[in-house]
């Protein structure tokens, strides 16, 4: 199935609008995919990036085991995120700072992990995102997703091709296949898949993770 992808602009509007209730509508609805992500990236520990951090919804998933850093491209939603910061319950939690995940303003190899929550059917360019996260993450690190990704087949399927054409003015794009992110891995050479697997509610959620390799000189 072809996938669309979107504009930028309308990604920004939609989640302005959101801001102010998206973790009272989305927080109970992503918890158990956030809490996987969450729970591998612990298990790594260390410097981790939080690619679309929005709300800081994720902060409570987090321990004194991890450096978090935040990026997001929505000046509202980061907001949130700061107030958050502010209450002083989240020492974890470095910064959160405005950034276009396609053009990451941080050195290569600067994180142990990259986290990308319910974000990267999301962006204008995932291929460009995925590369920026790895560029990112060290040799050895991980980059961890969890998305909903699209039923190839069944009932399933033709809801979300269904649904692609009535949520694009929302900012979704529930088409978006499983076999896009696995090209991208496929197509650099230090990348390698080390996980897939469908996590609650229902297994709707997809946990895919992506290690950068150590190349040998």
């Amino acid at each position: 199935m072809a996938t669309h992808d979107l504009d930028t602009s309308v990604v920004e509007n939609a989640y302005a609008r959101w801001a102010p209730i998206y973790d009272a509508v989305c927080g109970p609805v992503m918890l158990k995919g956030r809490r996987a992500a969450a729970a591998a990236a612990r298990a790594i520990g260390g410097r981790i990036l939080e690619v679309g951090v929005g709300t800081g919804l994720s902060f409570d998933d987090y321990d004194a085991s991890t450096e978090i850093t935040g990026i997001d491209l929505s000046a509202p939603m980061l907001d949130k995120a700061r107030a958050k910061m502010a209450s002083g319950r989240y020492p974890w939690v470095s910064s959160v700072r405005q950034m276009d995940a396609h053009a990451m303003d941080f050195a290569d190899a600067t994180f142990d992990c990259v986290v990308a929550q319910f974000v990267i059917t999301l962006v204008e360019n995932p291929e460009q995102v995925l590369s920026e996260c790895h560029r990112v993450v060290k040799p050895g690190g991980r980059i961890i997703l969890v998305n909903h990704l699209y039923s190839e087949t069944g009932l399933a399927a033709a809801v979300e091709r269904w649904a692609a054409v009535k949520t694009r003015a929302m900012g979704l794009r529930p088409e978006f296949p499983f076999a896009r992110l696995q090209a991208w891995s496929q197509s650099n050479s230090d990348s390698v898949l080390i996980e897939r697997r469908k996590v609650a509610p229902f297994g709707i959620y997809t946990l895919v993770t992506f290690e950068r390799m150590a190349l040998a000189a």
